[in-house]
């Protein structure tokens, strides 16, 4: 199942806290983000897709060390629309942020000075999409879309483009 489709069905789940305003709010944010630095909003997708995979392995890591409630935390206390350093340090060290610009800039073309400013906006983001899935009655409960999102055994890379372009058609933009 797709990042979007776990998302659609966590929209469609009154349980569960996403909506088509959250989907709106994260796309808008987006666009911003691009405008913010002179590109289109389809390479900031591309770079959301690039990050995406490297917070996967970040939350799969807290999950094998302290648990999937590790994983769930980071998603409850960074996620948003807002720019967070501390979300980005929470997640990755020097090295992958090193590592995480050198490969945006290869895949999108953004400069790889460029990609650590957008880092504290862009995690949030990510984090914001996969804490749709999360419940409305009990937030530390299970949580579909991370655990679709963690345990995807396919090549590594994450559909947050793909996602994010089926939201925007979902939501007729």
């Amino acid at each position: 199942m797709s990042l979007f489709d776990q998302i659609r069905g966590a929209i469609d789940n009154p349980n569960q806290q996403a909506s088509s305003s959250q989907l709106g709010t994260i796309l808008d944010a987006v666009q911003q983000l691009s405008s913010n630095h002179n590109t289109d909003s389809s390479t900031v997708q591309s770079a959301a897709s690039i990050v995406g995979k490297y917070v996967r392995s970040s939350l799969q890591q807290k999950r094998e060390s302290s648990g999937e409630q590790q994983a769930q935390e980071a998603i409850n206390q960074y996620s948003g629309t807002g720019s967070s350093d501390q979300a980005v340090q929470s997640l990755f060290s020097d090295s992958q942020i090193q590592q995480i610009s050198q490969e945006v800039e290869k895949r999108t073309g953004l400069s790889a000075e460029t990609v650590p400013s957008m880092l504290p906006k862009l995690v949030p983001l990510v984090l914001k999409f996969l804490g749709s899935g999360s419940n409305t009655q009990n937030p530390q409960g299970s949580h579909s879309v991370l655990s679709g999102f963690l345990d995807v055994n396919g090549d590594g890379e994450t559909d947050f483009k793909d996602a994010m372009q089926m939201a925007s058609r979902y939501l007729n933009r």
